[in-house]
């Protein structure tokens, strides 16, 4: 992939049943974006940029480990796809690590990196109000 915004994958929906791609739902996943297809008469599109994706999901039952698809489900910040699922499709692995490589690079590329405090003790010492940082 050397531009950017090229494809990285194409996917179809598959039913759970032999896994076959009987279903009107395509999946493009590009490096910045995740673009949704549903419908065969009516057509309807949506995109969520990478840079929105804050973390992802692997989801396999039993049924579709043994017809080899999964499911991807990407938690965002978008308003239409806050739980953005890419159900039952092939190389779901491969398509999970993908989309957390590029939404990670899509990140840093906007300045757009999250930091979480992930429970650092913090106690005021002096009394004003204002948590002083144990060393």
């Amino acid at each position: 992939m050397a531009e950017n915004g090229s494809i990285g994958f194409i996917e179809r929906k598959r039913w759970v049943f032999l896994g076959l791609p009987f279903t009107f739902t395509k999946y493009s996943i590009k490096e910045d974006m995740i673009t949704v297809s549903q419908g065969l008469f009516k057509i309807v599109e949506n995109d969520c940029y990478m840079y929105k994706v804050q973390d992802v999901e692997l989801t396999a039952t039993l049924f579709e480990r043994l017809v080899r698809i999964g499911s991807v489900i990407c938690y965002t910040g978008d308003t239409t796809h806050k739980k953005l699922v890419i159900a039952h499709v092939r190389n779901a692995r491969a398509i999970k690590d993908f989309i957390l490589e590029k939404s990670e690079e899509a990140r840093l590329k906007r300045r757009t990196v999250n930091m979480v405090d992930i429970g650092t003790d913090q106690v005021d010492l002096d009394g004003d109000g204002v948590p002083d940082i144990l060393q």
